[in-house]
């Protein structure tokens, strides 16, 4: 019989408690399959306005507590994304350790659908970094709670033009609010990270004429907007000191911390990238002392979650995009809340998203 390890400090088990405590999530779920090799998270934050929806991430996490971390944050910003989107979803996000180029198979994924499966519809799943439509396939063989499907399986299929779409809204929206004009021909904007929603966002900004500068670690997706839509490719370390006007990181999060805040020139950050602050309230401010237009990133990128919560309710792709072009007015009304409250915008967004949930609880508690 093979020996059971357990977890043999109270400071550990202290650690995520304190933590589950801070942020008010509802539930994490640890699924471990040593057949396929499954190791995932399934963080459920707050069901109120309806199941947790969220996408599940594949990732070579280098330890464990950087994979309950990515989960936990994550899934919180779903539940903010969908309550300033005015949808009647929850926040909930899976992570599953291990590289999708090595460990990624159908068992796995099959497997994993098993694991949300056993949650009886509190968790809805999706795609995100590291699986694919293909991967929600192999889900949907185990459970229906999964969405961004192919369309020919009567899904929305690739929720990334989407995604892109209400960035680029939230763009024009940031460019009104600092300068009285919502206009992008002739401005520079400089784009960090052009995979599938990078590369959409690229496409909108040069339809409109902006000047654009691009960086990415696939020399590839370089090369093709550099041929498609004219931009100019710099390294990732000089990116964020750019002197552009609008700087859009479109990457991973966490990017944005007290050592490099100070050497952004732009004007306004916009970007469709998650957890882009280190922290909400140190570096909310930092960039807000700067006097930049800082758009929140879970109110900008909400575009793939409209996209697949219309999946969820009958898949109407031009509802999906019409809904996303409302970002447009939401950003606007976060930096009003922010002027009129004198707080930074990633504050006055969650405030917004919070009076939602507050005023739901009166109609109902938990899914």
């Amino acid at each position: 019989m093979a020996e059971i390890q357990t977890i043999n400090t109270a400071a550990t088990q202290y650690e995520i408690f304190a933590g589950l405590e801070h942020t008010n999530h509802e539930q994490i779920v640890f699924c471990q399959d040593n057949a396929t090799g499954l190791k995932a998270i399934i963080a459920i934050h707050n069901t109120i306005l309806g199941p947790g929806l969220g996408g599940t991430r594949m990732w070579m996490y280098a330890h464990e507590k950087d994979a309950i971390r990515d989960a936990m944050r994550l899934s919180r910003g779903m539940t903010y994304k969908a309550s300033v989107a005015g949808l009647n979803l929850g926040g909930a996000k899976a992570v599953i350790i291990g590289d999708p180029k090595l460990h990624k198979s159908e068992a796995l994924m099959r497997k994993f659908g098993r694991f949300v499966e056993n949650l009886h519809g509190k968790y809805i799943t999706a795609e995100d970094v590291g699986t694919t439509t293909r991967d929600m396939e192999y889900v949907k063989m185990e459970t229906n709670h999964v969405v961004g499907l192919p369309e020919i399986m009567g899904g929305g299929g690739d929720p990334s033009p989407v995604t892109a779409y209400g960035t680029y809204m939230g763009i024009k929206a940031s460019a009104k609010a600092a300068w009285g004009n919502d206009s992008l021909h002739g401005k520079s904007v400089a784009v960090l990270g052009i995979g599938k929603v990078g590369m959409h966002l690229v496409e909108y900004l040069h339809k409109e004429g902006a000047r654009i500068y691009v960086s990415d670690i696939s020399e590839s997706a370089i090369q093709a907007a550099v041929e498609n839509h004219g931009a100019i490719p710099v390294s990732g370390e000089d990116m964020i000191g750019l002197d552009v006007d609008i700087f859009a990181p479109c990457a991973l999060g966490g990017l944005l911390n007290t050592e490099n805040i100070g050497r952004l020139k732009c004007q306004i950050v916009a970007g469709a990238a998650n957890n882009q602050l280190e922290d909400e309230k140190i570096h909310g401010d930092l960039i807000r002392d700067k006097g930049i237009f800082y758009a929140p990133d879970f109110v900008i990128n909400a575009g793939g979650l409209i996209n697949v919560y219309s999946e969820y309710t009958g898949y109407v792709r031009e509802k999906a995009f019409a809904q996303t072009e409302n970002i447009y007015n939401t950003i606007l009304d976060i930096y009003g809340i922010a002027s009129e409250k004198k707080i930074n915008t990633q504050l006055a967004a969650i405030e917004l998203a919070e009076r939602r949930i507050q005023s739901m609880m009166h109609v109902h508690s938990t899914f």
